[in-house]
């Protein structure tokens, strides 16, 4: 059985998704944020012209205590 800490020869190490030279803020790089939210927002858009789309529960929640309230206001005011 082969220790976790040493990589073998098809085992690419912890350092396998860094860019050469970029250090630990590699991940901070505005170009390549801004490349995966557009990406994010192209593939919701896609899945809402597909039909795939979901109402946030916030919204619904504010639907249901509008109903809520509506009929308690024509229960006890009328």
């Amino acid at each position: 059985m082969r220790q976790r800490d040493s990589p073998g020869p098809g085992d690419p190490g912890p350092a396998s998704g860094r860019r050469p030279g970029r250090g630990r803020l590699g991940s901070f790089d505005p170009v390549e944020a801004h490349r995966r939210r557009t990406s994010k927002i192209r593939e919701e858009i896609a899945r809402n012209r597909r039909g795939e789309y979901t109402v946030p529960t916030w919204a619904l929640t504010l639907a249901l205590a509008a109903v809520i309230a509506v009929w308690l206001l024509v229960l006890f005011a009328l």
